[in-house]
Protein backbone atom coordinates (compact mmCIF):
# COMPACT_ATOMS: atom_id res chain seq x y z
CA UNK A 1 0.00 0.00 0.00
CA UNK A 2 2.28 3.11 -1.02
CA UNK A 3 3.88 4.88 -3.37
CA UNK A 4 3.15 8.52 -4.05
CA UNK A 5 4.94 9.82 -7.55
CA UNK A 6 1.75 10.66 -9.07
CA UNK A 7 -0.20 11.82 -6.00
CA UNK A 8 -1.27 15.27 -7.90
CA UNK A 9 -2.56 13.21 -10.97
CA UNK A 10 -4.49 11.18 -8.59
CA UNK A 11 -6.13 14.10 -6.69
CA UNK A 12 -7.10 15.41 -10.30
CA UNK A 13 -8.20 12.16 -11.39
CA UNK A 14 -9.93 11.82 -8.17
CA UNK A 15 -12.20 15.00 -8.58
CA UNK A 16 -13.16 14.50 -12.27
CA UNK A 17 -14.52 11.28 -10.94
CA UNK A 18 -16.68 12.95 -8.64
CA UNK A 19 -17.63 15.33 -10.84
CA UNK A 20 -19.03 12.61 -13.06
CA UNK A 21 -20.01 10.66 -10.28
CA UNK A 22 -24.52 10.70 -9.57
CA UNK A 23 -24.28 12.09 -6.60
CA UNK A 24 -28.36 12.17 -6.75
CA UNK A 25 -27.86 8.57 -6.88
CA UNK A 26 -25.68 8.23 -3.93
CA UNK A 27 -27.71 10.66 -1.69
CA UNK A 28 -30.51 8.47 -2.28
CA UNK A 29 -28.72 5.17 -1.58
CA UNK A 30 -27.42 6.03 1.52
CA UNK A 31 -30.84 7.97 2.60
CA UNK A 32 -32.28 4.41 1.87
CA UNK A 33 -30.77 2.98 4.79
CA UNK A 34 -31.86 4.18 8.38
CA UNK A 35 -29.93 5.11 11.40
CA UNK A 36 -28.94 2.93 14.28
CA UNK A 37 -26.09 2.16 17.03
CA UNK A 38 -23.77 0.16 18.09
CA UNK A 39 -22.17 -0.38 21.32
CA UNK A 40 -19.26 1.25 21.71
CA UNK A 41 -20.13 4.36 19.87
CA UNK A 42 -22.20 7.03 20.42
CA UNK A 43 -22.76 8.14 17.38
CA UNK A 44 -25.21 7.69 15.09
CA UNK A 45 -24.06 5.12 11.92
CA UNK A 46 -26.65 3.85 8.71
CA UNK A 47 -27.13 0.09 8.80
CA UNK A 48 -28.61 -1.72 6.17
CA UNK A 49 -28.97 -5.52 4.56
CA UNK A 50 -28.71 -7.05 1.41
CA UNK A 51 -30.15 -10.45 0.56
CA UNK A 52 -27.85 -12.79 -1.64
CA UNK A 53 -28.44 -16.17 -2.82
CA UNK A 54 -26.76 -18.55 -0.25
CA UNK A 55 -25.41 -20.70 -3.11
CA UNK A 56 -24.70 -18.53 -5.83
CA UNK A 57 -24.95 -20.89 -8.68
CA UNK A 58 -28.64 -21.37 -7.11
CA UNK A 59 -30.05 -18.25 -7.57
CA UNK A 60 -33.59 -19.02 -6.62
CA UNK A 61 -32.40 -21.09 -4.04
CA UNK A 62 -32.35 -19.94 -0.04
CA UNK A 63 -31.47 -16.61 0.67
CA UNK A 64 -29.54 -14.88 3.30
CA UNK A 65 -29.15 -11.12 4.62
CA UNK A 66 -25.55 -9.16 4.58
CA UNK A 67 -25.34 -7.03 6.77
CA UNK A 68 -23.23 -4.08 7.07
CA UNK A 69 -23.08 -0.36 8.88
CA UNK A 70 -21.52 2.72 7.92
CA UNK A 71 -19.90 4.73 9.88
CA UNK A 72 -20.10 8.87 8.35
CA UNK A 73 -17.16 10.94 7.53
CA UNK A 74 -16.92 13.59 9.88
CA UNK A 75 -16.00 15.77 6.80
CA UNK A 76 -17.97 14.25 3.93
CA UNK A 77 -15.20 15.30 1.46
CA UNK A 78 -14.96 12.07 -0.68
CA UNK A 79 -18.78 11.08 -0.75
CA UNK A 80 -18.22 8.39 -3.45
CA UNK A 81 -15.28 6.82 -1.63
CA UNK A 82 -15.30 4.19 1.39
CA UNK A 83 -12.60 2.63 3.86
CA UNK A 84 -13.57 -0.82 4.00
CA UNK A 85 -12.30 -2.46 7.59
CA UNK A 86 -12.18 -6.24 7.08
CA UNK A 87 -12.06 -8.23 10.47
CA UNK A 88 -10.04 -10.89 11.12
CA UNK A 89 -10.93 -14.77 12.86
CA UNK A 90 -11.43 -15.92 10.55
CA UNK A 91 -15.01 -15.64 12.26
CA UNK A 92 -15.12 -12.30 13.23
CA UNK A 93 -17.66 -9.52 13.27
CA UNK A 94 -16.70 -6.36 11.83
CA UNK A 95 -19.66 -4.27 12.83
CA UNK A 96 -18.86 -6.13 16.61
CA UNK A 97 -15.22 -4.30 16.33
CA UNK A 98 -16.70 -1.14 15.37
CA UNK A 99 -15.67 0.62 18.17
CA UNK A 100 -12.13 -0.62 17.30
CA UNK A 101 -12.24 0.54 13.59
CA UNK A 102 -13.95 3.80 14.63
CA UNK A 103 -10.79 4.39 17.58
CA UNK A 104 -7.61 3.13 15.37
CA UNK A 105 -8.38 5.15 12.09
CA UNK A 106 -10.27 8.53 13.61
CA UNK A 107 -7.52 10.55 11.37
CA UNK A 108 -9.71 8.35 8.22
CA UNK A 109 -13.20 9.01 9.27
CA UNK A 110 -11.99 12.60 9.47
CA UNK A 111 -13.36 12.54 5.61
CA UNK A 112 -14.22 9.49 4.43
CA UNK A 113 -16.69 7.12 5.49
CA UNK A 114 -15.60 3.62 7.41
CA UNK A 115 -17.70 0.84 6.03
CA UNK A 116 -17.99 -2.51 7.82
CA UNK A 117 -19.25 -5.56 6.82
CA UNK A 118 -20.52 -8.68 8.51
CA UNK A 119 -19.06 -11.33 6.46
CA UNK A 120 -21.36 -14.10 5.53
CA UNK A 121 -21.08 -16.65 8.81
CA UNK A 122 -20.62 -14.05 11.30
CA UNK A 123 -21.80 -11.17 13.23
CA UNK A 124 -25.29 -10.43 11.75
CA UNK A 125 -25.05 -11.94 8.63
CA UNK A 126 -26.33 -15.47 9.08
CA UNK A 127 -24.01 -16.13 11.67
CA UNK A 128 -22.25 -19.97 12.15
CA UNK A 129 -22.24 -20.20 15.73
CA UNK A 130 -21.29 -23.69 17.38
CA UNK A 131 -23.40 -24.51 20.45
CA UNK A 132 -21.24 -23.59 23.21
CA UNK A 133 -21.10 -26.64 26.80
CA UNK A 134 -22.24 -24.13 29.54
CA UNK A 135 -22.36 -27.16 32.22
CA UNK A 136 -18.95 -26.71 33.08
CA UNK A 137 -17.57 -23.27 34.52
CA UNK A 138 -14.78 -21.63 32.19
CA UNK A 139 -12.48 -22.67 35.41
CA UNK A 140 -12.64 -25.69 35.39
CA UNK A 141 -13.11 -26.84 31.84
CA UNK A 142 -10.99 -29.97 31.37
CA UNK A 143 -10.01 -29.13 27.74
CA UNK A 144 -7.94 -32.82 27.72
CA UNK A 145 -11.77 -34.12 27.21
CA UNK A 146 -12.31 -32.08 24.33
CA UNK A 147 -13.51 -34.16 21.03
CA UNK A 148 -12.89 -31.95 18.29
CA UNK A 149 -14.93 -34.37 15.57
CA UNK A 150 -18.02 -34.79 18.15
CA UNK A 151 -18.15 -31.25 19.04
CA UNK A 152 -18.27 -30.07 15.25
CA UNK A 153 -21.04 -32.55 14.77
CA UNK A 154 -22.97 -31.31 17.05
CA UNK A 155 -22.30 -28.09 15.27
CA UNK A 156 -23.49 -29.22 12.31
CA UNK A 157 -26.44 -30.22 13.73
CA UNK A 158 -27.84 -27.16 14.66
CA UNK A 159 -27.00 -25.08 11.82
CA UNK A 160 -29.29 -24.91 8.65
CA UNK A 161 -28.62 -23.97 5.11
CA UNK A 162 -25.39 -25.65 2.84
CA UNK A 163 -22.46 -24.67 4.90
CA UNK A 164 -20.05 -25.12 2.29
CA UNK A 165 -21.21 -21.74 0.63
CA UNK A 166 -19.52 -19.56 3.29
CA UNK A 167 -16.02 -19.33 1.75
CA UNK A 168 -13.81 -16.44 1.31
CA UNK A 169 -14.70 -16.26 -2.72
CA UNK A 170 -17.92 -16.32 -1.92
CA UNK A 171 -18.22 -13.58 0.54
CA UNK A 172 -16.00 -11.69 -2.06
CA UNK A 173 -19.01 -10.97 -4.00
CA UNK A 174 -21.34 -10.42 -1.06
CA UNK A 175 -18.68 -7.35 -0.26
CA UNK A 176 -18.77 -6.02 -4.08
CA UNK A 177 -22.38 -6.12 -3.49
CA UNK A 178 -22.53 -4.35 -0.68
CA UNK A 179 -20.52 -1.21 -2.56
CA UNK A 180 -22.30 -1.45 -5.46
CA UNK A 181 -25.63 -1.19 -3.02
CA UNK A 182 -24.09 1.67 -0.99
CA UNK A 183 -22.59 3.76 -4.94
CA UNK A 184 -19.26 3.72 -3.79
CA UNK A 185 -17.32 4.18 -6.90
CA UNK A 186 -13.74 3.38 -4.86
CA UNK A 187 -12.96 1.30 -1.73
CA UNK A 188 -9.76 1.91 0.51
CA UNK A 189 -9.28 -1.63 2.16
CA UNK A 190 -7.90 -2.59 5.04
CA UNK A 191 -8.07 -6.06 6.17
CA UNK A 192 -5.99 -7.37 9.43
CA UNK A 193 -5.14 -10.90 10.17
CA UNK A 194 -7.24 -12.90 7.77
CA UNK A 195 -9.10 -9.88 6.86
CA UNK A 196 -5.72 -9.78 4.65
CA UNK A 197 -6.61 -12.92 2.86
CA UNK A 198 -10.00 -10.84 1.87
CA UNK A 199 -8.46 -8.11 0.89
CA UNK A 200 -6.16 -9.87 -2.17
CA UNK A 201 -8.62 -11.34 -2.89
CA UNK A 202 -10.35 -8.27 -3.26
CA UNK A 203 -7.44 -6.58 -5.33
CA UNK A 204 -7.48 -9.93 -7.92
CA UNK A 205 -10.92 -10.22 -8.75
CA UNK A 206 -12.28 -6.06 -8.52
CA UNK A 207 -8.77 -4.30 -8.68
CA UNK A 208 -11.39 -1.38 -10.95
CA UNK A 209 -12.74 -0.83 -7.13
CA UNK A 210 -10.22 -0.32 -5.08
CA UNK A 211 -7.86 2.92 -4.66
CA UNK A 212 -5.44 1.51 -1.93
CA UNK A 213 -4.85 -1.17 0.19
CA UNK A 214 -3.57 -1.76 3.64
CA UNK A 215 -2.80 -5.22 5.12
CA UNK A 216 -1.70 -5.86 8.46
CA UNK A 217 -0.91 -8.79 9.89
CA UNK A 218 -0.49 -10.80 6.62
CA UNK A 219 -2.10 -13.87 5.77
CA UNK A 220 -0.25 -14.38 1.90
CA UNK A 221 -2.21 -16.12 -0.67
CA UNK A 222 0.64 -18.70 -0.56
CA UNK A 223 0.93 -19.80 3.16
CA UNK A 224 -1.92 -21.79 5.48
CA UNK A 225 -2.75 -20.41 8.29
CA UNK A 226 -2.37 -24.15 10.07
CA UNK A 227 1.56 -22.58 9.67
CA UNK A 228 0.68 -20.26 12.88
CA UNK A 229 2.16 -22.42 14.93
CA UNK A 230 5.51 -22.00 14.05
CA UNK A 231 4.74 -18.39 14.07
CA UNK A 232 3.56 -18.94 18.10
CA UNK A 233 6.77 -20.75 18.60
CA UNK A 234 8.83 -18.08 17.07
CA UNK A 235 7.43 -15.15 18.95
CA UNK A 236 7.62 -17.27 22.76
CA UNK A 237 11.44 -17.47 22.01
CA UNK A 238 11.76 -13.37 20.50
CA UNK A 239 10.39 -13.14 24.49
CA UNK A 240 12.12 -15.24 25.93
CA UNK A 241 15.22 -13.97 24.42
CA UNK A 242 14.55 -10.54 24.91
CA UNK A 243 13.95 -11.01 29.14
CA UNK A 244 17.41 -12.23 28.95
CA UNK A 245 18.94 -9.66 27.41
CA UNK A 246 17.39 -7.10 29.39
CA UNK A 247 19.46 -6.63 32.56
CA UNK A 248 16.84 -6.62 35.04
CA UNK A 249 14.53 -9.04 33.37
CA UNK A 250 17.54 -11.57 33.00
CA UNK A 251 18.32 -10.95 36.69
CA UNK A 252 14.97 -11.26 37.96
CA UNK A 253 14.23 -14.31 35.84
CA UNK A 254 17.20 -16.53 35.48
CA UNK A 255 16.72 -19.64 33.28
CA UNK A 256 13.49 -18.70 32.08
CA UNK A 257 13.52 -20.66 28.79
CA UNK A 258 14.32 -24.16 31.19
CA UNK A 259 11.31 -22.71 33.85
CA UNK A 260 8.79 -22.65 30.58
CA UNK A 261 9.82 -26.34 30.05
CA UNK A 262 9.17 -27.23 33.46
CA UNK A 263 5.95 -25.94 33.55
CA UNK A 264 4.85 -27.39 30.55
CA UNK A 265 6.35 -31.28 31.80
CA UNK A 266 4.90 -31.17 35.05
CA UNK A 267 1.19 -30.02 33.44
CA UNK A 268 1.95 -32.52 31.06
CA UNK A 269 1.79 -35.04 33.57
CA UNK A 270 -0.43 -33.68 36.06
CA UNK A 271 -2.61 -30.79 35.14
CA UNK A 272 -3.17 -28.58 38.64
CA UNK A 273 -6.28 -28.33 40.48
CA UNK A 274 -6.20 -24.70 42.59
CA UNK A 275 -7.97 -23.38 44.95
CA UNK A 276 -8.52 -19.03 43.79
CA UNK A 277 -10.59 -16.15 44.07
CA UNK A 278 -12.44 -15.89 40.99
CA UNK A 279 -11.20 -13.25 39.30
CA UNK A 280 -14.62 -11.06 38.10
CA UNK A 281 -16.60 -12.68 41.23
CA UNK A 282 -14.14 -12.43 43.96
CA UNK A 283 -15.96 -15.65 45.13
CA UNK A 284 -14.01 -18.89 46.39
CA UNK A 285 -13.61 -21.06 43.17
CA UNK A 286 -11.20 -23.66 41.73
CA UNK A 287 -9.24 -23.46 38.41
CA UNK A 288 -8.27 -26.43 36.57
CA UNK A 289 -5.09 -26.25 34.54
CA UNK A 290 -3.80 -28.33 32.17
CA UNK A 291 -0.80 -28.42 29.77
CA UNK A 292 -2.63 -27.24 26.93
CA UNK A 293 -4.65 -24.37 28.87
CA UNK A 294 -1.55 -23.10 30.36
CA UNK A 295 -0.16 -23.18 26.81
CA UNK A 296 -2.86 -21.16 25.33
CA UNK A 297 -2.93 -18.41 27.87
CA UNK A 298 0.59 -17.69 26.77
CA UNK A 299 0.00 -17.45 23.20
CA UNK A 300 -3.18 -15.08 23.54
CA UNK A 301 -1.06 -12.88 25.99
CA UNK A 302 1.76 -12.70 22.91
CA UNK A 303 -0.93 -10.75 20.71
CA UNK A 304 -0.59 -7.59 22.64
CA UNK A 305 2.13 -5.09 24.33
CA UNK A 306 0.28 -4.94 27.84
CA UNK A 307 -0.35 -8.82 27.99
CA UNK A 308 2.90 -9.66 26.75
CA UNK A 309 4.58 -7.77 29.63
CA UNK A 310 3.20 -10.14 31.92
CA UNK A 311 4.59 -13.62 30.71
CA UNK A 312 8.07 -13.72 32.19
CA UNK A 313 6.92 -12.94 35.87
CA UNK A 314 3.52 -15.33 34.88
CA UNK A 315 5.86 -17.85 33.48
CA UNK A 316 7.97 -17.85 36.59
CA UNK A 317 5.43 -17.67 39.37
CA UNK A 318 4.31 -20.78 37.67
CA UNK A 319 7.45 -22.59 38.11
CA UNK A 320 7.50 -22.06 41.96
CA UNK A 321 4.03 -22.93 41.72
CA UNK A 322 1.80 -19.79 41.96
CA UNK A 323 -0.18 -19.58 39.02
CA UNK A 324 -2.10 -16.26 40.25
CA UNK A 325 -0.45 -14.46 36.91
CA UNK A 326 -1.94 -17.39 34.52
CA UNK A 327 -5.34 -16.99 36.27
CA UNK A 328 -5.21 -13.14 35.50
CA UNK A 329 -4.38 -13.49 31.91
CA UNK A 330 -6.65 -16.50 31.27
CA UNK A 331 -9.82 -14.39 33.04
CA UNK A 332 -8.86 -12.08 29.92
CA UNK A 333 -10.48 -14.99 27.58
CA UNK A 334 -13.35 -16.88 29.98
CA UNK A 335 -16.40 -15.37 27.70
CA UNK A 336 -14.82 -16.62 24.80
CA UNK A 337 -13.12 -15.01 21.43
CA UNK A 338 -16.45 -13.75 19.82
CA UNK A 339 -15.72 -16.37 17.21
CA UNK A 340 -18.39 -17.98 14.23
CA UNK A 341 -16.77 -21.61 14.25
CA UNK A 342 -18.70 -22.95 11.78
CA UNK A 343 -17.87 -19.94 9.79
CA UNK A 344 -14.22 -20.55 10.94
CA UNK A 345 -14.02 -24.05 9.79
CA UNK A 346 -15.63 -23.32 6.62
CA UNK A 347 -12.43 -21.09 5.73
CA UNK A 348 -9.98 -23.58 6.87
CA UNK A 349 -11.62 -26.87 5.92
CA UNK A 350 -11.93 -25.93 2.32
CA UNK A 351 -9.01 -23.34 2.24
CA UNK A 352 -5.79 -25.09 4.13
CA UNK A 353 -6.26 -28.35 5.43
CA UNK A 354 -5.64 -29.77 2.42
CA UNK A 355 -2.61 -27.24 2.29
CA UNK A 356 -0.77 -29.20 4.71
CA UNK A 357 2.55 -30.40 3.45
CA UNK A 358 4.70 -33.39 5.04
CA UNK A 359 7.82 -30.58 6.08
CA UNK A 360 4.75 -28.63 7.78
CA UNK A 361 3.43 -31.34 9.23
CA UNK A 362 6.81 -32.39 10.31
CA UNK A 363 7.76 -29.24 11.47
CA UNK A 364 4.11 -28.28 13.55
CA UNK A 365 4.92 -32.12 15.08
CA UNK A 366 7.59 -30.93 16.98
CA UNK A 367 5.69 -27.20 17.58
CA UNK A 368 5.10 -26.71 21.39
CA UNK A 369 1.53 -25.34 20.46
CA UNK A 370 1.02 -26.13 16.78
CA UNK A 371 0.74 -29.85 17.43
CA UNK A 372 -2.52 -29.45 19.62
CA UNK A 373 -3.43 -26.70 17.09
CA UNK A 374 -3.21 -28.87 14.03
CA UNK A 375 -5.19 -31.87 15.75
CA UNK A 376 -8.05 -30.13 16.46
CA UNK A 377 -8.52 -28.97 13.10
CA UNK A 378 -7.97 -31.86 11.32
CA UNK A 379 -10.52 -33.91 13.77
CA UNK A 380 -12.81 -31.08 12.72
CA UNK A 381 -12.61 -30.56 9.34
CA UNK A 382 -12.21 -34.48 8.76
CA UNK A 383 -16.28 -34.18 9.71
CA UNK A 384 -16.87 -30.79 8.04
CA UNK A 385 -18.23 -30.29 4.95
CA UNK A 386 -16.00 -28.74 2.51
CA UNK A 387 -14.72 -28.46 -1.08
CA UNK A 388 -11.22 -27.75 -1.35
CA UNK A 389 -10.39 -24.85 -3.50
CA UNK A 390 -8.42 -24.83 -6.65
CA UNK A 391 -4.31 -23.76 -7.13
CA UNK A 392 -4.82 -21.09 -8.42
CA UNK A 393 -6.33 -19.31 -5.19
CA UNK A 394 -2.83 -20.02 -3.68
CA UNK A 395 -1.23 -17.47 -6.03
CA UNK A 396 0.16 -14.82 -5.28
CA UNK A 397 -1.51 -11.51 -6.01
CA UNK A 398 -0.18 -9.61 -8.96
CA UNK A 399 -1.50 -5.95 -8.41
CA UNK A 400 -0.18 -2.33 -9.05
CA UNK A 401 -2.85 -0.95 -6.34
CA UNK A 402 -0.89 1.20 -4.19
CA UNK A 403 -0.17 -1.53 -1.15
CA UNK A 404 1.26 -0.88 2.28
CA UNK A 405 2.27 -3.89 4.33
CA UNK A 406 2.14 -3.24 8.27
CA UNK A 407 4.19 -6.63 10.34
CA UNK A 408 4.87 -6.50 14.72
CA UNK A 409 8.41 -7.76 14.56
CA UNK A 410 7.00 -9.73 17.51
CA UNK A 411 3.97 -10.65 15.95
CA UNK A 412 2.64 -14.14 16.76
CA UNK A 413 0.21 -15.36 14.31
CA UNK A 414 1.69 -13.26 10.82
CA UNK A 415 5.25 -12.69 11.12
CA UNK A 416 6.82 -10.49 8.83
CA UNK A 417 8.39 -13.10 6.21
CA UNK A 418 4.78 -13.88 4.91
CA UNK A 419 4.62 -10.03 4.37
CA UNK A 420 7.27 -9.87 2.01
CA UNK A 421 6.25 -13.47 0.73
CA UNK A 422 2.43 -11.68 -0.10
CA UNK A 423 3.68 -9.07 -2.13
CA UNK A 424 6.19 -10.74 -4.15
CA UNK A 425 4.38 -9.79 -7.39
CA UNK A 426 2.82 -6.89 -5.72
CA UNK A 427 4.37 -4.18 -8.03
CA UNK A 428 3.47 -0.48 -6.17
CA UNK A 429 3.92 -2.01 -2.74
CA UNK A 430 5.69 -1.06 0.79
CA UNK A 431 6.47 -3.17 3.62
CA UNK A 432 6.81 -1.44 7.42
CA UNK A 433 7.85 -3.64 10.28
CA UNK A 434 7.18 -2.54 14.17
CA UNK A 435 9.70 -3.12 15.79
CA UNK A 436 8.20 -3.17 19.58
CA UNK A 437 4.42 -4.76 17.73
CA UNK A 438 2.85 -7.71 17.95
CA UNK A 439 -0.38 -8.55 16.34
CA UNK A 440 -2.44 -5.95 14.67
CA UNK A 441 0.16 -2.81 14.20
CA UNK A 442 -2.29 -0.48 13.31
CA UNK A 443 -4.32 -0.76 17.00
CA UNK A 444 -0.65 -0.44 19.12
CA UNK A 445 1.35 1.76 17.26
CA UNK A 446 0.79 5.40 14.99
CA UNK A 447 -0.12 3.64 11.72
CA UNK A 448 -3.79 4.76 11.99
CA UNK A 449 -2.48 8.35 11.33
CA UNK A 450 -0.12 7.22 8.47
CA UNK A 451 -2.71 5.17 6.61
CA UNK A 452 -4.95 8.28 6.50
CA UNK A 453 -2.43 9.97 4.67
CA UNK A 454 -1.32 7.48 2.47
CA UNK A 455 -5.20 7.21 0.95
CA UNK A 456 -4.76 10.94 0.78
CA UNK A 457 -1.75 10.96 -1.02
CA UNK A 458 -2.18 6.97 -3.12
CA UNK A 459 1.54 6.95 -1.85
CA UNK A 460 4.14 6.45 0.51
CA UNK A 461 6.77 8.09 -0.49
CA UNK A 462 6.54 11.52 1.56
CA UNK A 463 5.02 9.68 4.76
CA UNK A 464 7.29 9.85 7.35
CA UNK A 465 7.13 6.24 9.33
CA UNK A 466 9.56 6.81 11.76
CA UNK A 467 6.81 7.06 14.72
CA UNK A 468 6.03 3.30 13.68
CA UNK A 469 10.21 2.59 14.34
CA UNK A 470 10.48 4.70 17.09
CA UNK A 471 7.94 3.38 19.15
CA UNK A 472 9.28 2.23 22.66
CA UNK A 473 10.14 -0.89 23.60
CA UNK A 474 7.68 -2.63 26.32
CA UNK A 475 8.96 -3.20 29.85
CA UNK A 476 8.26 -6.24 31.87
CA UNK A 477 6.57 -6.74 34.64
CA UNK A 478 9.23 -7.88 37.40
CA UNK A 479 6.38 -7.78 39.93
CA UNK A 480 3.12 -6.85 40.67
CA UNK A 481 3.85 -3.00 40.36
CA UNK A 482 7.25 -3.11 39.13
CA UNK A 483 7.65 -2.58 35.18
CA UNK A 484 11.23 -2.55 33.66
CA UNK A 485 10.70 -0.39 31.18
CA UNK A 486 14.17 0.18 29.11
CA UNK A 487 15.80 3.99 30.18
CA UNK A 488 14.85 5.28 26.67
CA UNK A 489 12.00 3.87 25.69
CA UNK A 490 8.42 5.41 24.98
CA UNK A 491 4.92 3.91 25.12
CA UNK A 492 3.81 2.78 21.84
CA UNK A 493 1.13 5.46 20.96
CA UNK A 494 -1.55 4.70 18.72
CA UNK A 495 -3.37 6.65 16.16
CA UNK A 496 -4.39 10.05 18.11
CA UNK A 497 -3.35 12.70 16.01
CA UNK A 498 -6.39 14.61 13.59
CA UNK A 499 -5.08 15.55 10.54
CA UNK A 500 -5.08 19.10 9.03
Amino acid sequence: MPLRTHSLCIHLMSLVCLSMTPVGAWAQAQADHPPCYVDGIADRLRCGSIEVAENPLQPEGRKIDIHYAVIPAIKNIYPAEAFLAIAGGPGQSAIDSAPTFDATFANVRQTRDILLIDQRGTGRSNPLLCPEDTSVLPLQVDDRKFDAALETQNCLAQLQGDVKQYTSAIALADFEAVRVELNYQKLHLYGISYGSRMAQLYMRRYPEALGTVTLDGVVPMQQSVLAIGLAIDRAMALLLAECADRDRCGEQFPNLAERLATVIAKLDQSPAMLQVMHPTTGEPSKFFLTRDKFLGVLRLALYAPNTRSLLPLAIDRAAAGNYQPVLGLYSLTMNGLDLAMGMHNAVLCSEDIHRLTSDLAEQLGQSTIGTSMLEQMSDACAVWPADPVNDDFFKPIASAIPTLLLSGQQDPATPPEWAELAMSKMTNAVHWIAPHAAHGVAMQTCAGRLIAQFIDLGSTTEINSECIQDGGAGGFYLNANALDRPATATALQPNTEESP
